[in-house]
């Protein structure tokens, strides 16, 4: 395996990206790994290799460099500690098109490296960026053949890209991973999404036992079957969409 750690070029400056890929074969196709609000970490890296073992090209983007921060360490479960408020005010400073212009940007990064293949892209966002893994979808219909939002956040909102509206404009595959007890994603946000995507190439599955954050293995809340089902399913989605 071949790991690196690349600043890209953006809009608003540059993003340090986590890129792990196989040694030998290629080119492999893109998988765009967004990460959840308490920023880049080991354990997302760790992720992130354990997807291009199958075969792929991960890229994993700081989406907080535009505040200057890249790993903002441990996050205490008191809602009122100082690191959590900061957390907060980090996620709040992007949005779905600030992202999307990061991803424009680092696949056309990605479209000077032999060792990827540009137009076929897999996408997968946890926590506040299940939203801009499932917009990748629908901004780069060309590329995204598959997207996965993992216990996302703001899934069903009165915007025009709200996730749960994005069976209309894609192709993709989505596949929606809900925890069962997730105060950010409650069944009535489950049901919306479900109903959004009926009619699309989607999949919205409810994890009996879970909380939201189960498939981080450093979380309190982690469950394992749950965690390794998400694997399952994950590289599945991969496989049947990613295949050249």
């Amino acid at each position: 395996m071949i790991d690196q750690q690349i600043e890209i070029p953006t809009k608003d400056g540059h993003t340090t990206t986590f890129i792990s890929h196989p040694e030998r074969g290629g080119p492999f196709p893109v998988i765009l790994f967004y990460m959840d609000a308490p920023a880049i970490r080991e354990e997302l890296r760790d992720m992130a290799r354990r997807l291009a073992t199958s075969g792929y090209y991960v890229m994993l983007p700081n989406l907080y460099y535009r505040s200057g921060v890249m790993e903002i360490g441990p996050i205490p479960p008191d809602p009122e500690a100082p690191e959590r408020k900061a957390m907060f005010g980090y996620m709040n400073s992007i949005n779905i098109p600030m992202v999307m212009e990061d991803t424009t940007a680092l696949l056309a990064w990605a479209d000077t490296q032999k060792a990827a293949n540009t137009q076929i892209v897999g996408t997968v966002g946890y926590c506040m960026s299940g939203r801009y893994a499932i917009n990748a979808a629908t901004h780069f219909p060309d590329r995204v053949k598959a997207a996965a939002s993992i216990y996302g956040t703001h899934l069903a909102t009165d915007q025009p890209d709200s996730p749960h509206l994005a069976g209309q404009k894609t192709k993709a595959e989505l596949y929606f991973a809900c925890a069962e007890t997730d105060i950010y994603a409650p069944q009535e946000i489950i049901d919306k999404v479900a109903a959004g995507v009926k009619d699309a190439n989607a999949e919205v599955e409810v994890y009996p036992g879970t909380h939201h954050g189960f498939a981080f293995p450093k979380r309190p809340v982690y469950h394992r079957d749950a965690a390794e089902r998400h694997w399952e399913r994950l590289l599945a989605l991969y496989k049947r969409n990613l295949s050249k």
